[in-house]
């Protein structure tokens, strides 16, 4: 994924009501930007850290600037849970993902389970459809560790118990960790954090839903899928 336009750089003064977060950009002016993450952020609202806007010209938004990327600890961090998707999705089509790969048909937000909607649906090939949910991941509290996730997350328990119906059912079922991160070479859940959802995931796995975990390189031109990680 590459961005539309050069990002412009700036500092952050604070994260606020989820959703916002004031940045002074190098030139000097403060801007309110938009922040697509309804997480906890854990660890990467630091007052002062370099951060990266992309800004856009359509007159029906309300705040033109978009937080895109953080640096903290010494490596980037995509922080838009609006992208992971879209990556992924890319990713398969290019073969990036080769586990995911052979099905000629990809489906985005697909109907399916109790009222919910599957992230893609991979079909044809002469195999069974295959189920994939993907979440972001950019918590890291040990060096080179991504965690999933950074608050309790009930919407995720619910996934992982629909994917668990699917895999029961014939399909084929699948969980990507999508981490956004440049410093990571590891996995884990964080069951301190959410035991619910841990001990969801070990239920999924015994009913056959497989995991993949892949992380990202990340530079202010464009974000892409590049690597599996250890789980």
């Amino acid at each position: 994924m590459r961005f539309a336009a050069p990002l412009v750089t700036g500092r952050l003064v604070k994260r606020y009501k989820r959703f916002l977060a004031d940045v002074i950009l190098d030139s000097g002016e403060e801007v309110t930007a938009h922040c697509a993450n309804p997480g906890s952020m854990l660890g990467l609202n630091p007052a002062g850290a370099r951060v990266w806007l992309s800004r856009s010209d359509d007159p029906k938004r309300k705040l033109p600037w978009s937080w895109e990327i953080l640096e903290v600890d010494g490596g980037l961090v995509g922080i838009n849970t609006g992208h992971p998707n879209g990556l992924v999705a890319e990713a398969i089509a290019a073969g990036s993902i080769p586990e995911l790969a052979g099905y000629p048909l990809l489906r985005r937000e697909v109907k399916y389970g109790r009222n919910s909607r599957i992230d893609m649906l991979l079909s044809g090939g002469g195999r069974p459809d295959c189920y994939v949910e993907v979440k972001n991941v950019h918590l890291m509290r040990q060096p080179g560790l991504a965690e999933f996730p950074d608050s309790v997350t009930a919407r995720g328990a619910k996934h992982l118990a629909e994917l668990g119906d699917m895999a029961e059912a014939g399909f084929r079922a699948v969980m990507v960790f999508l981490v956004q991160r440049t410093d990571c070479d590891r996995f884990a859940l964080a069951a301190d954090i959410d035991p619910a959802y841990a001990a969801g995931f070990e239920i999924a796995t015994r009913r056959g839903v497989e995991t993949l975990v892949y992380a990202c390189d990340i530079t202010p031109e464009g974000i892409e899928v590049t690597r599996r990680i250890a789980v």
